[in-house]
């Protein structure tokens, strides 16, 4: 029986143990001991505090969780990452857009109004004190999807310079499995894809259509995500392009604009998700007008280095973010953040993985970089920089390991492989497993996308090899399914909300450890041999892997 907690949006792991080395050797004298429950529930309960103020970027909170880890790796033997810093700055735009806005659509003869929160969500990319859009021509692109490979184009034959697209979430295979990979989300139906395509294609503004089944997370999560100051990279396509407005707007909402325009939006959905779809102008006009607090702010990976030996030239990383929502006013009582699970493990992680390594007899060939990110959750943005901006060549990174909500619901047989079938690191993945007596699975509905929602996908998408492993479902204590299916209830109701607390409790640790054993050796194995795995066939990221090894 599959447990129901196989979910993008909590499931994630990673890191430290020990076991092979070479393809052909193993190593006697790996040390398991450390990594251990008590070693973990210190730091996460640490990192999760309220003294850390919902890790928000930029803030106090920053200082105290940055200072902290880097103190914890310095500690643990590990060398500064960046130099002599075990910093990375990361350069960006903060904008906090006026809530008292609201985003009216007319057509000529009657006007509709949304309020802020309730109906939509929306700010700006820019750097600017006042956005003002006057009657700007509405434009519904269905999916706002530009893939040639996929012989798709949203934006064929119309010009959205200087209007504003209004788009669904997903791609279209969540409707019709012939197109794209079926039920399994490509990166197209990522709407941070979608606010990119329409900043390509030159428009002013960007409505995405929320609907809870493609979106795979209800409004509330957009709510708890978006509403407060905003990240942007400081030199990104949105950020550099004239987007004045990216925005949310509810089913309901989207329903009553399409009613104003005469059209049946259910209708709509269905032609969108056609072969031949062609964008239509809707014959509305849109009005926005907000202030905007905008400055320049900073903030940091943090970089950890554990150098090789003979190969100390070529590297693995370990990412995990550090950073969550901050505080939140609008919750009354806990209006903290904390981010326990999401992703106060995942950083803590990180740790046990260094002091795993600190701790053998016999060191890794290539070197460690283990990188705890910021601003995943405004974009993957900390990965996205270092990506950009690498302090080590990536035709020197061997492979990518991301480590995202650890796995809080006990031992399982099985740990889940997102991404299956893109890389050769999924060998080294399940040989390892084997090992330990555990098998890799995967999920055949990857309708969410998650293998597009975190850090590794920054990795991804430059050509890097990356490994996303997450809990698995295969209970290896069936008499408590039922206790897990309820625990995992309630967990998940806490996803992004100041209740993500830590909770000894409630959860359960020693899954924890396993995975993170297998985490360790998966990069411990990578680190003694001198292959680099590469994507597979046929994988979009293949051709860029290959081009950047010629260097």
């Amino acid at each position: 029986m599959k447990l129901k907690f196989i979910n993008p949006l909590l499931v994630g792991l990673l890191v430290a143990y020990i076991s092979s080395c070479d393809d052909n050797t193993k190593v006697k004298d790996l040390n398991p001991g450390k990594i251990n429950q008590e070693n973990l529930k210190k730091w996460i309960s640490v990192i999760a505090s309220d003294d850390f103020q919902g890790r928000f970027p930029s803030t106090l909170g920053e200082e105290r969780t940055i200072k902290y880890l880097a103190e914890q790796f310095k500690e643990l033997g590990a060398k500064p990452g960046n130099g002599d810093s075990f910093f990375q700055e990361v350069p960006l735009i903060q904008n906090s857009a006026d809530p008292s806005m609201k985003l009216f659509v007319s057509n000529g003869q009657k006007e509709l109004a949304f309020n802020y929160f309730d109906d939509f969500i929306g700010g700006t990319p820019l750097s600017a004190e006042k956005v003002d859009i006057s009657k700007t021509d509405l434009v519904f692109v269905g999916y706002g999807i530009n893939a040639p490979e996929f012989s798709w184009n949203d934006y064929k034959d119309v010009d959205v310079k200087g209007k504003i697209v209004i788009a669904l979430v997903n791609d279209p295979g969540y409707y019709d499995s012939t197109l794209f990979h079926g039920k399994n989300m490509t990166y197209y139906g990522r709407w941070i894809y979608k606010y990119e395509e329409a900043a390509r294609q030159g428009a002013t503004g960007v409505v995405l259509i929320h609907q809870t089944e493609p979106a795979s997370y209800p409004w509330g999560v957009v709510q708890n995500s978006w509403v407060g100051p905003r990240f942007y990279l400081a030199n990104n396509i949105v950020t550099q392009s004239g987007m004045k407005f990216q925005s949310w707007i509810t089913s309901d909402g989207a329903k009553k604009v399409f009613g104003l325009a005469g059209l049946d939006f259910e209708k709509e959905v269905k032609d969108a998700s056609k072969v031949g779809f062609k964008p239509i102008d809707l014959g509305l006009k849109a009005s926005i007008n907000f202030k905007n607090k905008t400055k320049i702010e900073k903030s940091h990976n943090v970089v950890a280095l554990i150098p090789g030996t003979d190969l100390a030239n070529e590297y693995i990383i370990y990412t995990a973010h550090w950073d969550h929502f901050g505080i939140n006013n609008k919750f009354k009582g806990d209006s903290i953040l904390n981010g326990a699970l999401d992703n106060a493990t995942g950083t803590a992680a990180l740790l046990m993985v260094a002091k795993a390594y600190m701790n053998q007899q016999v060191k890794p060939r290539r070197s460690i970089l283990i990188m705890a990110t910021t601003c995943e959750e405004q974009g993957l943005l900390g990965s996205e920089y270092y990506a950009e901006n690498p302090i080590y060549p990536l035709n020197k990174t061997v492979a990518v390991i991301n480590m995202d909500a650890l796995n809080v619901f006990g031992i399982t047989k099985d740990m889940n492989i997102s991404g299956y079938g893109f890389s050769e690191l999924d060998d080294y993945a399940k040989e390892v497993l084997k090992e330990h007596g555990r098998y890799a699975s995967f999920q055949k509905d990857q309708s969410a996308g998650g293998y597009y929602r975190s850090d590794h996908f920054s990795f991804t998408k430059v050509g890097v090899p990356t490994i996303n492993l997450t809990s698995g479902g295969d209970l290896l204590d069936k008499e408590k399914q039922k206790e897990v299916d309820a625990r995992c209830d309630s967990i998940y109701k806490n996803y992004h909300k100041p209740s993500d607390n830590y909770n000894p409790n409630l959860w359960v640790f020693d899954g924890m450890v396993e995975d993170i054993k297998i985490y360790f050796e998966v990069g411990y194995k990578l680190s003694q041999t001198d292959k680099f795995p590469n994507w597979n066939e046929g994988v979009l990221y293949k051709p860029k892997r290959d081009e950047m090894m010629k260097k």
